[in-house]
């Protein structure tokens, strides 16, 4: 028998701006540490202005995480220390892992239609936070498409759902990633991890994520979910966008300082000791 998920609790964005002055929606974040385990940051960027995001995020350390970014509209410039570099367009993702530390940026590229997307960050366990860091940057066209009958759309970027794999493979965390769309006066049933962290964030349009709630969830929201192995979506009067995301908590102390994450205060300070030192990358 399904035994479905509930809303929890419900987090409604803020303004902020980070990197070179990029003005973004931060949805969790260093305030939320733990709610989320395994992730640590959600962060929603939106704008056809781009005085709001064409200043970027020049080059910043990261270690002892993973930087998640989709981009649903246009386009990110990136390069690191490693010599790695590329464009992330629309409906592209990419999946890095910092591991033992790594040097990047990030640099929208102004365009038509501004520049919509996320960025997630997923952490590492103890016994992967100094892993030899990686990419994994997946095109738009390589993300499988579940379509059915009630018109409801769901590209899977990680995990599995009703056995279509997503492109992203071998995260710690075990995560599965869905960019869902529901049409309006439809519903959606999917199973879960009954183990595993839910949330889902909506960034376009409003739905129902629980059936003892009246209340509909809107753009800009994000709800955390109860255990259980189902989450059911029903649609009224508008069609729901929304990520769905979930992933296997770690359950270990969580030492944060910007843009690296450890264990320990002790880890954090020898790593930012190696970062001014330049010996960071391992």
């Amino acid at each position: 028998m399904s035994s479905f998920r509930k809303i929890t609790r419900i987090i409604q964005g803020t303004k902020t701006s980070d990197g070179a002055g990029v003005n973004l929606m931060r949805i969790f974040g260093f305030y939320e540490t733990g709610l989320l385990d395994p992730f640590l940051m959600l962060d929603f960027f939106g704008s056809d202005n781009p005085d709001d995001y064409i200043a970027g995020f020049p080059w910043h350390p990261h270690r002892g995480i993973e930087t998640v970014t989709y981009m649903l509209d246009g386009s990110v410039e990136h390069g690191d220390s490693l010599g790695n570099s590329g464009v992330i367009h629309a409906g592209d993702i990419q999946w890095m892992t910092a591991g033992s530390g790594i040097i990047h940026q990030e640099m929208p590229k102004a365009g038509e239609g501004g520049m919509h997307g996320f960025q997630l960050w997923v952490n590492l366990p103890a016994s992967h936070k100094m892993m030899k860091p990686r990419y994994q940057e997946i095109k738009a066209e390589e993300i499988p498409i579940i379509k059915d009958k009630n018109g409801v759309t769901i590209k899977v970027i990680a995990g599995e759902l009703n056995g279509t794999k997503g492109p992203v493979k071998d995260i710690v965390a075990d995560p599965v990633y869905l960019n869902i769309e529901v049409p309006e006066n439809a519903a959606l049933t999917i199973k879960v991890n009954p183990d595993h962290t839910v949330f889902a964030y909506v960034f376009e349009g409003e739905g129902f994520f629980d059936e003892t709630s009246e209340r509909p969830i809107k753009k800009g929201q994000l709800v955390k979910l109860t255990d259980g192995d189902t989450v059911k979506v029903t649609t009224k009067k508008h069609t729901a966008r929304f990520i769905l995301v979930s992933g296997k908590p770690l359950n270990e102390p969580i030492a944060w300082r910007g843009p690296i994450v450890m264990n320990t205060d002790e880890e954090l300070d020898l790593a930012f000791r190696e970062y001014h030192s330049g010996n960071f990358i391992k």
